[in-house]
C-alpha cells in the first residue's frame, strides 16, 4: 500500500497558522467586549448542529453572489432521486457525457471542466466527486445550493461558472423518521428510510439508506442501487461538537453509449434500442467513505470548524463504445453496422482531506468584519486500466464478429472479443496511477461600512503537486504549480426588498498532460464577472435572484497543429449571459419556483480539438450547452374531504445544443411536461401519484458525439407513498 502520511513540515505551517489566527482573532473577540465572556453569555450557546462550511456569518442574501437552493422538501415533492436530475431545476446548469450513464456531470453557466471525469462537487465542505464512485442519490441531502460565479473561487481549483455544495442530513436531538416507498414505470422500485433520535442530553445519531431496482425503457437495461448513510453528532460542553457521518454506495448499471445519429440524423431508430452488449454484465460503482468534524463556539459568534475526510471508491466493468475512424466502421459507408471497441475498465480511487476553519466578525470603528480563514489539504491517489478490442481497418470480407459489429435496425447481441493484450486488435489503453497533493489557504473580509452598504474582499493560494506512474512507458514529467485567486464584491441593500450586488475573481485549474516538448501544461486561468440584484416581495413570501455574468479561461486543452498526437494549453474560451431563478408562495395554497438562463458559451480562439483533431473557429459554440434553459414548477393546495390535496405540474425547456465538437451535428430542443397530485391521507402519511414526460417527447440531453448520443425517458409513471413519524 503506498503511504499516505502527510509531509510533515507542511502539516506543522498549516497547524501553526491556525493557531496562531485563532490567537489573534479570540483576542480580538475578547478586546470587543473589553473583559472576558461572562459564564452566563456561555451558557446561552446551545449546540444543536454545526456552522456550514466556506460561509462563516454571512447569511445567502448578503453574499455578492447568486446562490440557489433546492431543499430536501423540494426534491422530495419532485420526486428526484439523482444529482443529476435535481440540477435539472437549476437555472444554467446543462448535462454533460456521462461516460455511459456512470457518474454525474453538468457544466454551470457554460463551462464544463475536465470531461473526463465526474463533475466536482461538495459534500459537506469536502470534495464529493473525486474519483469514479457512481451517481450521487439524493435521499441523504438537506440541501443543495448552486453557488454561481465568482464567489466559487474560495472553493479552490474548478469552474468560475460556480460550484454545487451539497449539506447532508444531520442528527437532529428530536426523534423523527420517515419511511418512502416507490413503484413506476419498467419495474421501477425504490425504498428509502431516515430515522435520527437523541440519546441522552448529549448525543444524537441518524441513519439515512435507500435501496433501488429497476428495468429501463432501454432495452436489455437493469439497475440497482444501494446507498447507506449513518451519522452521529456529539455534544462536548456547552460550546463544541463533534460530527462524524459515512457514506456507504454501491450501483451496478450497464455501460450504455446511446444511440447513434445517421448521416447526422436522430430518431432513425427508437430511442428504446441498446447497442451495447447485454452479456457484459454490469458495470460496478462503488464508495466508501468518512467525514468528521469538530466544531468549538468561542463566544461572539467566533466559531472554529477542524475537519477530516477520507474516501474510497471503485469503478470496474466492460463496455461498448462505438468506434470513430471512419476506416474501422462500416457505419460511416452503409449507415446500420455500427462496428464497436470492447473495453474493460478497473479504476480505483483514494482520497484524504484535511480542513481547518476559523470564522466570526469584529469592529473596527463603524465598521463590522464578517471574516473567514481557513486552510485545507488534501492527497488524492487514482489508479486506471483499461484494455480493449479495437475492430481492424474492414474490407468487403470483414465480418461482423470481427468488427465486434451490430446491426442498428436488427441488432442481433453475443459478441464478446477478448480485451486481453495477447489477443488479436487488443491493447492497453492505460495503465498507470496519479498521485496528486495540494494545499490552499484562504479568506475572505466582508465589512459592514454602513448599514446598507457592504464591500467584500478575499483571496485563496492553492499549491498543486502532480505525478504518475505510467506501467505502459516513461512517465509524463510532474506538475508542480501555484496560484492565488483573488475575489472582491460589493453589496448594496437598497431597501428591504432590494439588493444590488457586483463581484469579480480570478481562478485556476491544473491541466493533466505535457505537450510535444514533454513540459506540463500550463493550468487554465479563469476571469469572471457578475452583476446581480436580490429581491422579495409580498412580505418576504417571493424571492428571487436577477444576474449578468462573463467569463473567459485561458490554457484550454488543444490539439498540437504542428506534432500529431500531441496537444497545446493555447484554447481559449468564454461565456456570458444572464440568469433569473425565484420561489414563491404567492398565497397560503400557491407556491411556484421559477428558474431561466439565457448562456452563450463559445470558443474564443481559432483551435483543433484534442479528441477528433478538427478545427474550431472561433465563436463556435460549446458542446452540451443550450442558449436557453428553463424550468417552472407550480403547486396547488385544495381541501378534499377534511384533508389537503396538493396538485402541480412544470415545464422544463432546453433549446438546442451542439452534439459534437467541431461540426454542425446538434441536438434538437425539447420541452418536458410533468403533472403529480399528493395526498394527505392522515397526518403521517402522504401518497403521490406522477406522470413525467406527459406528451412523450422523443428528447436526447446530452452527447459526446454524434454516436454517442444519451437518449432521455418517453412517458413514466410513478406513485410514492411517505410515511413521517
Amino acid at each position: 500500500m503506498p503511504s499516505h502520511r502527510w509531509s510533515e513540515r507542511r502539516s506543522k505551517a498549516l497547524l501553526t497558522l491556525q493557531g496562531s489566527l485563532l490567537a489573534l482573532l479570540a483576542g480580538q473577540a475578547v478586546a470587543q467586549s473589553g473583559q472576558p465572556p461572562k459564564d452566563e453569555d456561555l451558557n446561552e450557546v446551545v449546540v444543536t448542529g454545526q456552522r456550514e462550511h466556506y460561509r462563516g456569518d454571512v447569511p445567502i442574501d448578503e453574499l455578492p453572489q447568486a446562490v440557489q437552493v433546492l431543499d430536501s422538501e423540494l426534491l422530495q415533492a419532485v420526486g428526484v432521486v439523482r444529482l443529476n436530475d435535481a440540477l435539472d431545476l437549476a437555472a444554467g446548469v446543462a448535462r454533460q457525457n456521462t461516460f455511459g450513464g456512470v457518474w454525474d456531470s453538468f457544466a454551470i453557466r457554460g463551462f464544463a471542466g475536465d470531461i473526463n471525469v465526474p463533475s466536482g462537487f461538495l459534500v459537506n465542505g469536502f470534495n464529493g466527486a473525486r474519483g469514479f464512485g457512481g451517481v450521487r442519490d439524493t435521499s441523504a441531502i438537506e440541501r443543495l445550493e448552486v453557488m454561481k460565479g465568482p464567489g466559487s473561487a474560495l472553493f479552490g481549483r474548478g469552474e468560475p461558472g460556480g460550484t454545487v455544495s451539497i449539506t447532508t442530513k444531520k442528527p437532529l436531538f428530536e426523534q423523527q423518521g420517515s419511511l418512502a416507498l416507490a413503484l413506476g414505470s419498467y419495474a421501477f422500485k425504490r425504498v428509502e428510510a431516515d430515522y435520527t433520535s437523541p440519546i441522552g442530553d448529549n448525543f444524537s445519531f441518524r441513519v439515512n439508506g435507500a435501496f433501488e431496482d429497476a428495468e429501463s425503457f432501454r432495452d436489455t437495461v437493469e439497475s440497482q442501487r444501494k446507498f447507506l448513510s449513518p451519522s452521529v453528532l456529539a455534544k462536548i460542553g456547552e460550546n463544541s461538537s463533534v460530527w462524524y457521518e459515512l457514506e456507504w454506495s454501491e450501483q451496478e448499471l450497464p455501460f450504455d453509449r446511446g444511440v447513434p445519429a445517421v448521416n447526422g440524423v436522430l430518431g432513425v431508430i427508437p430511442v428504446t434500442r441498446f447497442l451495447g452488449e447485454p452479456g457484459d454484465g454490469p458495470t460496478i460503482a462503488k464508495v466508501l467513505g468518512h467525514q468528521a468534524q469538530f466544531e468549538h463556539n468561542f463566544g461572539n459568534d467566533w466559531i472554529w470548524l477542524v475537519g477530516a475526510a477520507h474516501r474510497n471508491t471503485g469503478l470496474k466493468g466492460y463496455g461498448q463504445n462505438p468506434d470513430f475512424a471512419a476506416g474501422r466502421n462500416r457505419f460511416f459507408t452503409d449507415g446500420r453496422t455500427l462496428a464497436r471497441q470492447r473495453r474493460f475498465s478497473d479504476y480505483t480511487s483514494e482520497d484524504t482531506v484535511f480542513r481547518t476553519e476559523l470564522s466570526g466578525n469584529a469592529q473596527t470603528g463603524a465598521v463590522t468584519h464578517h471574516l473567514l480563514f481557513g486552510a485545507d489539504q488534501e492527497k488524492f491517489e487514482l489508479r486506471r486500466y483499461q484494455d480493449r478490442y479495437r475492430p481492424p481497418v474492414f474490407t468487403a470480407a470483414t465480418t461482423l464478429a470481427v468488427s465486434n459489429a451490430v446491426d442498428i435496425f436488427n441488432p442481433v447481441y453475443g459478441n464478446a472479443p477478448l480485451t486481453t493484450p495477447s489477443a488479436p486488435n487488443t491493447a492497453v489503453n492505460f495503465n498507470d496511477t496519479e498521485t496528486q497533493k495540494s494545499y490552499g489557504v484562504y479568506f475572505t473580509d466582508q465589512m459592514d461600512l454602513t448599514e446598507r452598504f457592504k464591500f467584500r474582499v478575499g483571496g485563496r493560494y492553492d499549491s498543486f503537486k502532480q505525478s504518475f506512474v505510467n506501467r505502459l512507458g516513461a512517465a509524463p514529467p510532474k506538475q508542480d504549480v501555484s496560484q492565488f485567486s483573488p475575489q472582491v464584491g460589493v453589496v448594496f441593500e437598497q431597501s428591504d426588498a432590494l439588493t444590488w450586488y457586483a463581484a469579480w475573481a480570478k481562478g485556476f485549474r491544473p491541466n493533466s498532460g505535457f505537450g510535444f516538448n514533454r513540459v506540463p501544461f500550463e493550468p487554465e486561468k479563469t476571469k469572471s464577472y457578475e452583476i446581480g440584484l436580490k429581491f422579495n416581495a409580498l412580505g418576504e413570501r417571493i424571492n428571487g435572484t436577477a444576474a449578468v455574468f462573463t467569463m473567459e479561461k485561458t490554457n484550454v486543452i488543444t490539439a498540437d497543429p504542428v506534432n500529431a498526437g500531441f496537444s497545446l494549453a493555447i484554447g481559449k474560451a468564454r461565456s456570458k449571459g444572464f440568469e433569473i431563478e425565484m420561489t414563491g408562495e404567492f398565497t397560503d395554497t400557491f407556491r411556484a419556483q421559477l428558474a431561466y438562463a439565457y448562456t452563450d458559451a463559445e470558443s474564443a480562439s481559432t483551435v483543433r480539438d484534442p479528441d477528433f483533431g478538427r478545427v474550431v473557429a472561433e465563436g463556435s459554440p460549446l458542446i452540451n450547452i443550450p442558449e436557453h434553459n428553463a424550468n417552472l414548477l407550480l403547486f396547488k393546495d385544495l381541501q378534499v374531504a377534511s384533508r389537503t390535496l396538493t396538485v402541480g405540474g412544470g415545464v422544463q425547456y432546453n433549446s438546442e445544443r451542439l452534439g459534437e465538437t467541431g461540426t454542425t451535428f446538434f441536438l434538437p430542443s425539447y420541452t418536458l411536461v410533468r403533472l403529480q397530485a399528493t395526498y394527505e391521507v392522515s397526518d403521517n402519511l402522504k401518497v403521490t401519484g406522477e406522470v413525467t414526460n406527459l406528451f412523450d417527447e422523443e428528447f436526447y440531453p446530452a452527447s459526446f458525439a454524434a454516436l454517442w448520443v444519451t437518449p432521455g425517458a418517453p412517458r413514466q409513471y410513478q406513485i410514492r407513498a411517505r410515511y413521517n413519524f
